[in-house]
């Protein structure tokens, strides 16, 4: 069945001008006259046999049946930009999305040196705070994202685990001491929450079955895992981190570990993109070289609690 619809120009020429209120503007953003806006609304006029504007000296004021008809057509040309969009990248330019911490602890290093080694591909990192770890492809800028996930992904993505989440206590070199410590020692230290559910020291407690031998109430409450981090670098407390994240800060002696043993949160980072982007070898070119670096990292020695 055909689609009875006025002419698409038309409707592209009646928005613009209803978004500026001015036929001029209109005519500037579409690279056409004034005129010929005019001619293009006038047409509209003519098939829908109704007034869309009315003119108040110099500027124009949409009538009834011009605000009924303008909603719908910003949805459905912002519609139509986002399925065009995948088509129209730039092949040369990678938009990433990653939360935060990762960003700052893990993945701009490595990014840095991805683009030495791959300076026809650039990468345009945004650095996102989420609570639950998302994108949406449709909807925003990005053409791939970094997230902490269970991996169960849309059909028409492509994802390639990255590393697990494996959760360990850290605090200061200093706050430290002599060695890992005992269960004294961890009942008596001000804990901080990188998460105001408290649920990652929750998690590790319960896995090391020490969760009826110390509190949660109190300590210093964050919404992410860096400034939990950080505040514990900084001899605030112990606070809970993520033992890729903390590798690198270990071994250069800024954070110390007083309870050398990991947890697996049961979530991990995946590297995702849309299977329909074009140019499908850049991103396989960012997944190896992320993986790669995966697989040379030294992590401290710990007890893996499974």
């Amino acid at each position: 069945m055909s689609r009875k619809l006025p002419p698409l120009y038309a409707l592209r020429a009646f928005e613009s001008a209803a978004r500026h209120c001015s036929f001029t503007q209109a005519g500037e953003e579409l690279a056409i006259t004034q005129s010929a806006v005019s001619r293009h609304v006038r047409t509209l006029e003519e098939y829908f046999d109704c007034r869309l504007f009315e003119r108040c000296g110099r500027s124009l004021k949409l009538t009834e049946p011009g605000r009924t008809l303008l909603p719908g057509l910003r949805e459905g040309f912002d519609a139509l930009e986002r399925s065009c969009a995948p088509l129209q990248a730039d092949d040369g330019v990678l938009r990433l999305k990653a939360p935060s911490t990762l960003t700052m602890r893990w993945l701009l290093a490595r990014l840095s040196r991805f683009r030495m080694l791959s300076s026809d591909i650039e990468v345009q990192l945004t650095s996102a705070w989420m609570d639950v770890d998302k994108v949406d492809f449709l909807h925003e800028p990005f053409d791939c994202a970094v997230l902490l996930s269970s991996g169960n992904f849309a059909d028409d993505w492509e994802s390639e685990l990255l590393f697990a989440e494996w959760l360990i206590p850290v605090c200061a070199v200093d706050v430290l001491g002599d060695g890992a410590w005992d269960l004294a020692q961890l009942q008596s230290a001000e804990l901080l929450h990188p998460t105001p559910d408290r649920r990652d020291w929750r998690q590790w407690l319960q896995a090391m079955n020490l969760a009826d031998q110390v509190p949660l109430r109190g300590g210093q409450v964050f919404d992410t895992l860096e400034l939990g981090m950080v505040a514990a670098a900084r001899g605030y407390g112990v606070s809970i981190g993520d033992l890729v994240m903390v590798a690198e800060d270990v071994a250069q002696g800024r954070l110390g570990l007083p309870w050398p043993a990991a947890v697996p949160s049961g979530s991990s980072y995946y590297l995702v993109w849309p299977k329909a982007r074009r140019n499908q070898e850049r991103f396989q070119r960012l997944r190896d070289y992320l993986v790669s670096e995966v697989a040379a990292m030294q992590l401290p020695q710990v007890e893996w609690i499974k």
